[in-house]
């Protein structure tokens, strides 16, 4: 078995295993929907808040698992999540999705991120796309009209980061504790591009086409660095407010950019991109990769340290971007890389004892129990994304 068809039978097997995990262990019996918060190895913390990314990225990755197999296996969940969804997290008042509801299903925090409202829109386009659910179609393009009239700065360009409940402007902007606290990140904007990608697919009219040329523009002109990185955080008036360079993010976006190209159906754009991608990937292999083929998180180049902690994200997103560059090279050096750092998520990432994939492991292997197995950010949506985008 030659070394492509040897990663896609093992992404095949883990797809399942993620899939599995999910299914057996993460449904909340008591108050409906999905468990807000799993401890290490596998505490259910029944009583903790919901976040919508991560119900959002549920309701994606079993839609998208639903569209790869082609059958009805994930129907009930896919269903369970969309309900969940629309009966706890929709403002049915300003419009948008809540950030966060208690473990009842009342809201607990309800400011409206830019970023959360890509990921419904993401998600029930992906819905949409396996259940032809009229009421999913529709409430995505009522939140795509609510970014593009209350989110985009129509003086500057770009998606502003955050606002309060009623779409007013909010002080602490920032999508979570880690975050600078400014009005433009590339975080946000990498995932209305994403969310407005398979947007496109269900929805392909002239003011999406629109805005993910406008997006495609942002990111080559604003955001890319001359030495093929992303910067991360800008003011209102693109200030380059960061001096830090995430390396998930640079191999996440080098995929994501090409995807957007090619739902638009622009050949010059697309090769305009991939030439970029290509870029971004060769800068990557560089620097980002250690010497145990685990990703490293992010560099400060103003002081030069180094985090060198693999988050389980990363490692899933690297595999997507080498895969990509060797689809359009056939270079062999990429999908080498791929099945190095598949090895390594193999090997250190996967917990293989009680399923899923811990959050990060340090340069040395090993793993926080402290760590969460499931909670606000910690998904199904980055490894099972990465499985089904080399497998299909």
């Amino acid at each position: 078995m030659d070394i492509v068809e040897n990663l896609k039978t093992n992404l095949e097997t883990e797809l399942n295993n993620i899939l599995s995990f999910w299914k057996n262990s993460t449904i909340d019996t008591e108050q409906g929907g999905f468990i807000g918060h799993i401890d290490y190895p596998n505490i259910k913390q029944l009583k903790s808040n919901k976040g919508i990314i991560l119900n959002t990225r549920i309701l994606w990755s079993f839609s998208a698992a639903s569209n790869y197999y082609k059958d009805n296996r994930y129907s009930n969940l896919c269903e369970r999540s969309f309900t969940y969804l629309k009966n706890h997290f929709k403002d049915t008042v300003f419009g948008g999705v809540f950030w966060e509801v208690d473990y009842l299903g009342n809201p607990v925090n309800k400011k409206k991120q830019s970023y959360a409202q890509a990921f419904a829109i993401y998600a029930l386009s992906e819905y949409y796309l396996f259940s032809k659910n009229e009421k999913a179609k529709s409430w995505a393009i009522e939140i795509f009209n609510l970014i593009e009239t209350k989110t985009l700065d129509t003086k500057n360009n770009g998606y502003i980061e955050a606002f309060n409940e009623d779409w007013s402007d909010i002080e602490d902007m920032r999508l979570s504790e880690k975050d600078d606290n400014v009005a433009k990140t590339m975080n946000t904007h990498l995932h209305i591009l994403e969310a407005y990608t398979t947007f496109y697919k269900i929805h392909p009219i002239k003011k999406v086409k629109t805005a993910l040329l406008n997006l495609l523009k942002i990111f080559r002109d604003k955001f890319m660095s001359d030495n093929h990185h992303f910067h991360l955080f800008f003011d209102k008036q693109w200030n380059l407010k960061s001096t830090v360079f995430s390396y998930g993010h640079d191999i996440e976006t080098s995929w994501l950019l090409i995807e957007a190209s090619k739902v638009i159906n622009e050949k010059a754009i697309l090769k305009e991109i991939e030439q970029i991608a290509l870029k971004v990937v060769n800068r990557f292999i560089t620097v980002a990769i250690d010497k145990d083929n685990g990703v490293m998180n992010e560099i400060n180049t103003a002081t030069g340290h180094i985090d060198t902690d693999r988050h389980w994200w990363q490692q899933a997103e690297a595999i997507v971007g080498l895969y990509y560059a060797y689809k359009i090279t056939k270079e062999y050096i990429y999908i080498e890389k791929a099945s190095q750092i598949w090895a390594f998520i193999d090997t250190y990432i996967i917990d293989h004892n009680h399923g899923e994939w811990y959050w990060l492991v340090d340069k040395n292997g090993k793993h926080n129990p402290e760590d969460e197995k499931i909670g606000m950010w910690k998904c199904p949506y980055h490894n099972s994304r990465a499985c089904l985008q080399i497998i299909s």
